[in-house]
């Protein structure tokens, strides 16, 4: 998996945010698109798309990227806590 370097860094839409999400939980396509109520064509070209970004070949790649990076978190693995605000 070629991670590139972080002026490299590629940007995902909102739409492949949730969909990368959807990925890292398992589903397949088909269920993505019947959750997002979009055609499955849109959901492989998103997944197409996410895929080139990221320069990643297959969805275990990929989420092994979104995880590298924070995009995702699973199950309390790799997940970010945002610092609480003092209410002093």
């Amino acid at each position: 998996m070629t991670t590139g370097n972080t002026s490299e860094f590629p940007i995902l839409s909102e739409r492949e945010l949730e969909i990368l999400e959807l990925v890292a939980t398992g589903l397949t396509n088909h269920d993505i698109a019947d959750k997002l109520e979009i055609s499955k064509r849109t959901v492989d070209n998103h997944i197409s798309n996410i895929l080139s970004k990221t320069k990643t070949d297959n969805r275990v790649e990929l989420v092994r990227w979104a995880l590298q990076w924070g995009k995702i978190c699973l199950d309390e693995v790799n997940c970010c806590s945002l610092p609480s605000v003092s209410k002093d």
